[in-house]
């Protein structure tokens, strides 16, 4: 499921997974260092966004005569 932006939470995942492997070099400059540092925090708090999203919806599941209701999550 992608954001209002286009870009999705597997998407942001992935990069950031990029990002760690990159980091994890023995001879990254500090300034690449820091910069996909950044880069990095900018896609977990993507990530931590959309899974805090999908939790609202899914505590929004409520169960009424054995069925499963999907109620409209108030933000």
């Amino acid at each position: 499921m992608a954001s209002p932006n286009g870009k999705s939470f597997e998407a942001a995942l992935k990069k950031l997974e990029e990002i760690v492997e990159k980091l994890e070099e023995p001879d990254i400059p500090l300034d690449k260092s820091l910069q996909l540092f950044e880069e990095g925090i900018q896609q977990a708090r993507f990530c931590e966004t959309r899974l805090t999203e999908a939790e609202g919806k899914v505590e929004k599941l409520i169960q009424e005569n054995e069925t499963f209701k999907k109620v409209p999550l108030d933000l």
